[in-house]
């Protein structure tokens, strides 16, 4: 059984780092993307980030590029969101998924598994 436990959210001032840490299980992790997607209330969940199975290609959206930065570690099954110059409109819970299978867009519904999620909360 596939099981992601995402951990590292908290509170934050303007301008603040966190690092993320998501820790898979149940599937030969190297071989999935893997993704970061957030919720803020009252919106939908959008992709933040993502990285192929091995780390060489990694996508961003728009609004955290250069600010944010996702690795793996496949020998410890582990992916990270380093998460620089933290903005209010950077607060929702955020939630790591992998792939359906080696091939992941930035589409929600191209991720099979997901975390239980972890809030990241930016105060101005």
């Amino acid at each position: 059984q596939v099981q992601l436990v995402e951990s590292g959210g908290g509170l934050v001032q303007t301008g603040g780092s966190l690092r993320l840490s998501c820790a898979a299980s149940g599937r030969t992790f190297s071989r999935y993307v893997m993704g970061w997607f957030r919720q803020a209330p009252g919106k939908e969940r959008e992709f933040v980030a993502r990285i192929s199975g091995s780390g060489g290609t990694t996508k961003y959206v728009d609004s955290v590029k250069g600010r944010f930065t996702i690795s793996r570690d496949n020998a410890k099954n582990t992916v990270y969101l380093q998460m620089n110059s933290l903005k209010p409109e950077d607060t929702a819970v955020y939630y790591c998924a992998t792939s359906r299978g080696p091939v992941g867009t930035s589409n929600s519904g191209d991720y099979d598994y997901w975390g239980q999620g972890t809030q990241v909360t930016v105060s101005s």
